[in-house]
C-alpha cells in the first residue's frame, strides 16, 4: 500500500464529477433526479461562467463548487460507511476530523479535474425509491460516445435526500475507499490512517 491514498481505479479519474457538470440530455422526471439535476445546474452555472475562469478566480470557483455539492452530499454518512466496523468506538473529534479529511480528499482527488470536462452528456434514466433509501440511474455518453453506467445512491434525512455512495460501472466510491481504509487501519492503525490523510490533504 502506498503512503499516499489513491484514487478510485475506475476510467478517467474525473468521472465521479462528470455526472455534476454534464448536459442533461434526456431527463427523468422524478423527485430524487430533481435533486440531483439541481446540484448538476448549479455546478454549470459556476463553470460556465466566463468571469469565474479567471485565473484569479480559481479559488473562489472552487469554494463555488465545493459549496454547492455539500448541499447534496452527506459526508458524514459516507464516512461512517466507509470506516465501516471501525467507526464504532471513534470519539466525537476523530469523528469530526475523519469526516472532514475524507470531504478534502474527495475534492482534492475529484475536484479538481472538473477543469477537464470536454462537453460529455447526462441521461437521467430512472429511480427507484424504497422507504428512506433512494437510487438514481445515469448514463454518461463521452465524447467518444461510450456510455458509462452511474448509479447515485441516496438517503432521507428530514423532508431532504442526500448522496452517500455512488457507483461508477459498478464499482462503488465507498466500498472502493472501504477496502483502502481497512488494509491500512488493520496493518497499521486508525492512527496511521489519520495521519496520511493529514498528509494528502497538506500536499494537496
Amino acid at each position: 500500500m502506498a503512503r499516499r491514498i489513491g484514487m478510485m481505479t475506475i476510467g478517467s479519474a474525473f468521472i465521479f464529477f462528470l455526472i455534476l457538470i454534464g448536459l442533461q440530455e434526456k431527463v427523468f422526471a422524478g423527485e430524487l433526479t430533481e435533486k440531483v439535476k439541481d446540484t448538476t445546474d448549479k455546478i454549470i452555472a459556476i463553470v460556465s461562467n466566463q468571469e469565474m475562469k479567471q485565473p484569479d478566480k480559481a479559488a473562489e470557483r472552487k469554494r463555488l463548487i465545493r459549496q454547492a455539492i455539500d448541499e447534496r452530499f452527506d459526508w458524514e454518512e459516507m464516512a461512517r460507511r466507509t470506516l465501516a466496523r471501525h467507526w464504532t468506538g471513534r470519539n466525537d473529534t476523530e469523528k469530526k476530523e475523519f469526516i472532514f479529511l475524507f470531504g478534502k480528499l474527495l475534492e482534492r482527488t475529484y475536484l479538481d479535474k472538473v477543469e477537464g470536462y470536454s462537453g460529455e452528456k447526462v441521461n437521467y434514466e430512472g429511480e427507484t425509491i424504497d422507504g428512506d433509501y433512494g437510487t438514481v440511474k445515469v448514463g454518461i455518453m463521452t465524447t467518444q460516445e461510450k456510455s458509462i453506467a452511474v448509479l447515485y445512491r441516496l438517503k432521507k434525512k428530514g423532508p431532504d435526500w442526500f448522496v452517500y455512495d455512488i457507483s461508477i460501472e459498478g464499482v462503488s466510491l465507498i466500498n472502493n475507499y472501504r477496502t483502502q481504509f481497512n488494509s491500512i487501519i488493520t496493518k497499521s492503525s486508525f492512527q496511521d490512517l489519520m495521519k496520511r490523510l493529514r498528509t494528502n490533504v497538506e500536499e494537496g
